[in-house]
């Protein structure tokens, strides 16, 4: 019997995806034994409206534009130190060797940009390597040993959305296996809490974090939602101790200059400048609360992971499966709207979102099946 000894990641550069990758990694005993890759995106222009192609596509695409311009190939967002650039046939590479020592790997890949470089690493050596895809592929399915799918990748599958989608689209657009899912798990927690314990935990109480994302095509929003959300958080600063801010890459950048300009200076409010280390997961250990942006999904299934309360602001704004997404947290008791009449010292229950065991245990089933096992299982 093989035995898995070792992992590669492969994310989006998405804090929200990699961390759903690396918190199954820690349930299965791997999370200090993995590589990280990321897959690198051309940014910029007209790029920003060809995400919708596959990775290999777009760059090439990009760089023969570049080339009839007769300009130099655009510069990439640089990687950070821990982590390299996503190629198929080099990590193909890596996991043939290593099958050869007797010892296959495990390939975890979450995100759309994932899901080429994926795929095409089992096509490259099918045998020699177990491939988990996190968030649905809605194609080519053979080519991943096992899909963990976060509930709102269904929405497709609801009455309310099948009238949405014409006929001759649906097959293209509706995912054919049951949902799993995938959230922040309590070891990450307290590891984060543990790390960030000097800068945060001496904060006065209660802590607010805000996360705020970024417009999509089903959540649009621009300066309004930022003046919306300022107003709010003025309203609830005298129930607050402290609160703290940060943006994704995806925050327009009026929307971030309207909230420093707002609260860069203000003595109980700090912002987070995008450099690392990256405060996410100390956040989410030592946060009271959290107001997050209807659009961020893997924020507010990381944020209701915790069990704290969860505030969430321009759902009004968000149709398709964002919208139902947001519903079915609010049916559960994770969510309320963020009005700025809240308190923020009040505190509700409900269930934890939190799957990741049963992630992890459907994958050492597969893996079984296979013949081969995972060393922490031995």
């Amino acid at each position: 019997m093989r035995v898995i000894s070792r992992a590669i990641v492969i994310g989006n550069g998405v804090a929200g995806a990699q961390n759903q990758c690396i918190g199954l990694l820690r349930a299965l005993g791997l999370s200090d034994r993995y590589t990280l890759y990321r897959v690198n995106r051309p940014r910029g222009g007209i790029n920003d409206k060809l995400r919708w192609l596959p990775i290999n596509v777009h760059k090439q695409l990009d760089g023969a534009v570049e080339w009839i311009r007769g300009k130099p190939a655009k510069k990439l967002m640089p990687f950070p130190a821990e982590s390299r650039e996503a190629d198929a046939r080099h990590i193909a590479k890596v996991a043939q060797q290593a099958f050869e020592r007797d010892s296959p790997i495990l390939v975890v890949a979450s995100g759309h940009d994932t899901i080429s470089i994926a795929s095409s690493i089992k096509k490259l050596v099918p045998d020699n390597v177990f491939l988990v895809q996190i968030q649905h592929p809605r194609s080519r399915l053979h080519r991943f040993d096992l899909v963990i799918t976060p509930q709102h990748d269904y929405y497709p599958l609801s009455p309310e959305a099948q009238e949405q989608i014409p006929l001759f689209l649906r097959r293209w657009v509706t995912p054919r296996k049951p949902p799993d899912k995938h959230e922040a798990d309590s070891d990450a927690l307290r590891s984060a809490a543990s790390a960030w314990h000097d800068e945060m935990a001496l904060l006065s109480k209660p802590l607010l974090v805000v996360f705020v994302g970024g417009p999509t095509r089903h959540c649009r929003y621009g300066a309004d939602l930022a003046m919306q959300l300022i107003a709010s958080i003025k309203s609830v600063l005298p129930t607050c101790g402290s609160i703290r801010i940060s943006f994704s890459r995806r925050t327009p950048k009026i929307v971030s200059e309207i909230i420093l300009t707002e609260f860069s200076n203000h003595p109980r409010v700090y912002i987070w400048n995008g450099q690392d280390p990256n405060p996410h997961m100390g956040h989410l250990a030592l946060a009271d609360a959290f107001v997050i942006t209807a659009d961020s999904v893997s924020m507010l299934s990381e944020a209701c992971s915790t069990g704290k309360p969860v505030y969430v602001i321009g759902a009004e704004r968000c149709t398709w499966k964002f919208s139902h997404f947001i519903r079915t947290l609010h049916s559960r008791g994770a969510v309320r709207p963020f009005t700025g009449t809240e308190n923020i010292c009040e505190k509700w229950e409900y269930a934890p979102l939190d799957d990741t065991e049963k992630a992890a245990g459907e994958v050492i089933k597969a893996v079984a099946e296979r013949g081969w096992r995972l060393l922490p299982y031995c």
